[in-house]
């Protein structure tokens, strides 16, 4: 059978390699696998690293910051050249700290209906999983969490889509997507699938994945005996990530509705933002800011974002 392909796409990601490597012959136990690095041109140490603790690597290096999803797109034209190809695959954040067997337990989980398998999300030092799981975008949902919070809205299905009830954590749960941190791929969803959307430079790629899948018939599930501590969240500190993580929400929702629906969705968007910041955040006021400017949804191209530690923060 082939290896699973191991995917990491890396930018300026030397600190924190030397610990996804050491967790890694863990958390992939009961595998054979290959791990495949696509690097983002880093400025730092990452591809010395890589080459120093884990030679077999294969290193794709793109020669530019060309975003996440052309990171992956990349590292799986490079595994598709290794003599017999790949099976499943897996596709991880640099900052992603496998538990024992965690991959093989997302492996197992994938079949003819599940074409991506997730884990239980932690954060380090903190015993409750992360909310990792979502529902779609809706316009009522987006309200909901302009007036309430996530958190809050998120108890009640129609007003959220971050998935807050603990019930959802603890059993196979089928959300519509899922934070894209460490994720299995079945073949057959790889297939029919194809490339990730590299119009989306960070955030929201792996939205726009699970929603294909999902269009295609492939689900996204929970496997909550699979466990990884995620140590990302840069973008509760960055309003230029949370901006760009903003204005990729309303692209994805304009690319699956019509101009009159994204439009009550980007206000309901700007509601949040300008709300919050009142409050004094200054990450929504760059945000807000962002979603007023004309062309502002138009596809990015290379920025100086990086590809892989950030993740959305759970803000009220």
């Amino acid at each position: 059978m082939s290896p699973v392909a191991v995917v990491v796409v890396t930018w300026n990601s030397a600190a924190v390699l030397p610990g996804f490597l050491a967790a890694l012959p863990d958390g992939m136990a009961g595998l054979d696998w290959r791990l495949v690095v696509a690097d983002n041109d880093s400025a730092d140490d990452t591809v010395e690293v890589l080459r120093a603790l884990a030679p077999d690597t294969t290193v794709v290096q793109t020669g530019r910051n060309a975003g996440y999803a052309a990171g992956i797109n990349a590292a799986l034209d490079a595994a598709g050249e290794w003599d017999g190809g790949y099976g499943t695959v897996l596709v991880c954040n640099p900052d992603i700290r496998m538990r024992q067997g965690c991959a093989k337990r997302l492996v197992d989980r994938l079949d003819g209906e599940v074409g991506i398998a997730v884990p239980l999300l932690y954060e380090e030092g903190r015993e409750a999983p992360l909310y990792s799981l979502r529902r779609e975008s809706t316009v009522a949902r987006a309200l909901g969490e302009a007036i309430i919070g996530n958190r809050r809205a998120g108890r009640f299905p129609r007003l959220s889509e971050l998935v807050t009830d603990p019930a959802a954590y603890a059993g196979p749960t089928r959300p519509d997507w899922a934070t894209g941190a460490l994720m299995a791929l079945s073949v057959d969803c790889l297939a029919a699938c194809g490339p990730w959307d590299e119009s989306f430079f960070l955030y929201s790629e792996e939205t726009e994945y699970c929603l294909r899948a999902r269009d295609l018939g492939y689900r996204t599930q929970l496997e909550p005996t699979a466990q990884a501590v995620h140590l990302g969240g840069e973008s509760r500190v960055s309003p230029r990530l949370w901006t760009l993580l903003t204005l990729n929400r309303v692209r994805l929702y304009g690319r699956r509705h019509g101009a009159l629906a994204t439009g009550c969705f980007r206000a309901a968007v700007f509601l949040r933002e300008a709300s919050r910041a009142a409050l004094g955040r200054e990450a929504s006021r760059a945000a807000a800011a962002a979603l007023l400017r004309p062309g502002a949804l138009r596809p990015p191209r290379e920025r100086e974002a990086g590809p892989g530690a950030a993740q959305p923060d759970q803000v009220v």
